[in-house]
């Protein structure tokens, strides 16, 4: 399979997977991603400043976590003021609506009235001294010990903020590290198949190269060939082998194929042999086709005259009629004469069976039959190898004769 397109879709998938680091971190997160260093698949820690943020970020995060108390420990104070103020109006309108009820009630002399607002303005001195010592000495006191806790819930928000941000962080971080490890994989699988893909490659080329230097040997070697056989030194001096080679298969296979079952194998093979054994098969050849031709025209004039002794059959079965006559004197005479010939063939037949076993048993059981019939066989089919047997015997029956008389 081509890699092109995985390698294609691998960059493809680097492309995407650094644009959104680029959105969903900080600058500076897609450097990481892009490198191949196995020691930046890892979980990456935001608070450090040499990765998220400078000293001039943190700084103005300090001084911001610094207002953010201050602005928290004045609202609590006015709180503290506003929630004293509250009760104050709160008491005052209900002793207010306590005095107008009782004055409804009951008149009340002046003087006792008057007395009875003496006193309270009296009262109403003293908790204002009470109250300007707890807010001048008491209050500020007891806000600046508690100011540590006034500063826990903006130190627990931020806290909270940055926890949340480092989960979040944390989330994308395992995505892009799982997406990572995954493309790491491909990347590694696609490796291999290159390294695969170069390795035939190079076994490829090492055959290539035997190829060729085989090539150029064998060529030197036909070249320095050519020139011996060009020379005419040479040339002169080289005369015509008549013999064939016995490497040469390919002639002596033809030779076979040309000679046909021929038992008597020669030592050497010529090609003067080669082409008497092609001049006769071309003879046998011709005499087959004339064979063929004569058979032929012997066929045509068999059929012939076969049309025309059925054509007489029909004249003598039918006599010029379509229906068919099978009562005819002379054609049943015929017919009887020829089942009669059949019987008699057919006992022929069996005779000469039981004669033919007869004769096989006779020649199984005696070996002087089996020896002329042997004799007979040779006069029929070898008159020259017959003839050799009986001079051989008789030289033997001399021979013999000889050494009784001695």
């Amino acid at each position: 399979f081509s890699l092109e397109k995985y390698l294609s879709q691998e960059e493809q998938s680097t492309a995407a997977l650094t644009l959104y680091t680029k959105k969903q971190f900080f600058q500076g997160i897609h450097e990481v991603v892009e490198s191949s260093n196995e020691d930046n698949f890892q979980l990456l820690d935001i608070q450090k400043p040499s990765i998220c943020d400078n000293q001039e970020i943190l700084e103005e995060r300090r001084l911001e976590m610094a207002r953010l108390q201050l602005a928290y420990i004045c609202a609590q104070h006015q709180l503290i003021h506003l929630k004293a103020s509250n009760s104050s109006m709160k008491s005052s309108i209900k002793w207010a609506e306590e005095t107008l009820h009782s004055l409804t009630s009951k008149a009340v002399e002046k003087e006792n009235l008057d007395a009875k607002i003496s006193s309270l303005t009296s009262e109403i001195m003293k908790l204002e001294e009470q109250i300007t010592q707890i807010k001048d000495r008491s209050l500020p006191a007891v806000v600046r010990e508690n100011a540590q806790l006034l500063n826990m819930p903006v130190v627990k928000g931020d806290f909270d903020l940055q926890i949340a941000k480092q989960d979040y962080y944390t989330a994308r971080q395992e995505l892009v590290l799982n997406q990572l490890i995954k493309q790491k994989a491909s990347f590694e699988l696609l490796q291999l198949s290159y390294e695969i893909e170069l390795r035939k490659h190079w076994d490829i080329y090492r055959e290539l190269e035997n190829l060729v230097q085989e090539l150029s040997q064998s060529n030197m070697m036909l070249y320095k060939q050519l020139e011996i056989l060009t020379d005419p030194s040479v040339s002169q001096q080289i005369n015509p082998r008549n013999t064939i080679d016995t490497k040469d298969y390919s002639t002596h296979r033809l030779y076979q194929l040309l000679e046909g079952e021929n038992k008597k194998k020669e030592l050497f093979l010529t090609h003067g042999n080669l082409e008497e054994v092609a001049e006769k098969l071309k003879q046998n050849v011709s005499l087959v086709q004339d064979q063929l031709a004569v058979s032929a025209q012997e066929h045509s004039f068999f059929l012939s005259k076969r049309n025309k002794d059925v054509d007489m059959l029909c004249d003598a079965l039918y006599q010029g009629g379509n229906q068919l006559l099978l009562s005819d004197q002379e054609l049943t005479e015929q017919f009887h004469q020829v089942e009669s010939q059949l019987n008699k063939l057919n006992h022929l037949l069996t005779d000469i069976l039981a004669d033919v076993k007869t004769k096989r048993k006779t020649l199984a059981n005696n070996k002087l039959h089996q020896m002329e019939r042997e004799l007979y066989v040779y006069f029929l089919k070898d008159e020259d190898y017959l003839k050799d047997i009986v001079e051989n015997l008789e030289t033997q029956s001399k021979i013999k004769a000889v050494s009784l008389e001695d």
